[in-house]
């Protein structure tokens, strides 16, 4: 069993957090570059708000969406 414990650290800490280790390590050269993966998150989830607000302003623009407080049956 103890083996079988051993196989996940070695899959974890030697093969999938190499990536991490790798910029972790590239910190010490350059700040932006071992942030690559914090602005390509940022990037996405600017470019989804966009979107997003772009679809509620279709939808308002329209008329087609449904303001009134009791819009729901738990709100009644």
């Amino acid at each position: 069993m103890k083996t079988f414990f051993e196989g996940i650290q070695y899959l974890f800490v030697n093969i999938l957090f190499a990536p991490l280790d790798f910029l972790r390590s590239l910190e010490l050269k350059t700040w932006f570059g071992a942030n690559t993966i914090n602005w390509v998150f940022m990037i996405i989830c600017a470019a989804a708000m966009v979107y997003w607000i772009k679809q509620l302003r279709i939808f308002d623009e329209a008329g087609t969406e449904n303001q009134d407080t009791t819009a729901h049956s738990f709100l009644k």
